[in-house]
């Protein structure tokens, strides 16, 4: 899912390319774009209908599925909508759409924060009938301006290496605290006997995705290969959110094959997990939609908590994402009945470049 899949090309092929032709860092103007997107919330001076458009840019700083952006909103006098863009689907990797409403979640909880910055509480109302939509009534109220609000501008799944030192108690309570809602759990696996356990899982898991040649074409179309397709297309997975290098598409597609191999790739998720502090992996009593959004808007709680306390994280959701393997990575970590929905790593480590957003015109319905 869910803007984990490191963006194939290994930072070899910085040094096989032609220098012409490769750039291991992201276009200043890119970033440029990437942070304008992330400027502060506006006031709004009395003009509600910029406030409106303020919150729906503050959601759509969310993750999302292949960061694919599959959501569109539209706006009442009380409310904001918040609907599926089935145009978006992943269909390889998520057949079920479970990662597309996790998505909507973590839109969701963006809202709320940046509602109760503005002075106004946000109450999410899941209409499980028609398009499946989220329908956030505002309230008006006293205006706070949370920790975790202050770092949605600067949360992001960051793909790369860790430092591989423990975090501490009062932090892990703190994550554990933010990633638990209605129905769904958190558990927080920092042992490394349970680390290895999840690594297995996820080396089965991605070896069956890359062995699926509808997976592979699915994640070619979702990834931005040079800062110009990136900033053009406003979504996307940018290769050098990774560290990978940016070249055009025509190149990186004949190079993909030479350098996106199950080991080169295995042996990166495997270096990256004994990096980590820990893996979260987020848990619900149910396999609904109603579900899946309240697990995107736990995962998001954990990512902004982890954002305010100067960590990094990841998804590895590779062991959730094949359903021949979920039972049997459900039974190991000893679930139940309960439907493993996200699988994350967290530690600390360095800034990766940002990704793009869409202008919230493009997102307006």
């Amino acid at each position: 899912m869910l803007m984990r899949r490191q963006v194939v090309l290994g930072a070899a092929a910085c040094g096989v390319l032609s220098p012409a032709l490769v750039a291991c860092s992201s276009s200043s103007n890119e970033q440029d774009a990437a942070r304008a997107l992330r400027r502060p919330l506006a006031g709004a001076d009395g003009d509600r209908a910029f406030l409106m458009r303020e919150l729906v840019r503050f959601a759509t700083l969310a993750p999302s599925s292949h960061n694919t952006q599959c959501w569109t909103f539209h706006l009442q006098d009380q409310a904001i909508v918040i609907a599926p863009d089935l145009s978006r689907r992943c269909p390889a990797v998520d057949p079920d759409d479970h990662h597309l409403y996790v998505s909507l979640g973590c839109a969701t909880e963006n809202l709320a924060h940046a509602a109760l910055a503005a002075g106004m509480q946000a109450n999410a109302r899941f209409d499980p009938g028609g398009q499946g939509a989220i329908t956030v009534h505002l309230e008006a109220t006293r205006a706070s301006v949370t920790p975790l609000f202050q770092v949605i501008p600067k949360r992001q799944c960051t793909r790369g290496d860790y430092d591989g030192k423990p975090i501490s108690n009062d932090e892990l309570r703190l994550l554990e605290r933010a990633g638990t809602g209605n129905g769904v759990r958190v558990m927080l696996l920092t042992g490394r006997a349970a680390m290895e356990k999840v690594l297995a899982y996820v080396v089965a898991g991605n070896t069956a995705q890359m062995d699926n040649p509808a997976f592979v074409a699915e994640l070619k179309e979702w990834i931005r290969f040079s800062a110009g397709e990136a900033e053009s297309t406003g979504d996307g997975l940018f290769a050098a959110t990774t560290g990978n290098p940016t070249m055009p598409r025509w190149l990186a597609s004949r190079a993909m094959g030479l350098f996106y191999t199950p080991k080169s790739e295995n042996d990166r998720y495997a270096r990256q997990i004994r990096n980590s502090a820990g893996i979260a992996v987020f848990a619900s009593d149910a396999s609904d939609k109603a579900h899946w959004i309240e697990a995107g808007r736990c995962y998001e709680r954990f990512a902004l908590q982890a954002s305010a306390l100067g960590l990094r994280n990841a998804f590895l959701n590779q062991p959730v994402e094949v359903g021949s393997i979920r039972p049997q990575f459900a039974r190991a970590l000893g679930l139940g009945s309960q439907r493993p929905d996200l699988v994350v790593r967290f530690g600390r480590g360095p800034a990766m470049p940002l990704s793009m957003r869409r202008p919230v015109v493009a997102v307006l319905v």
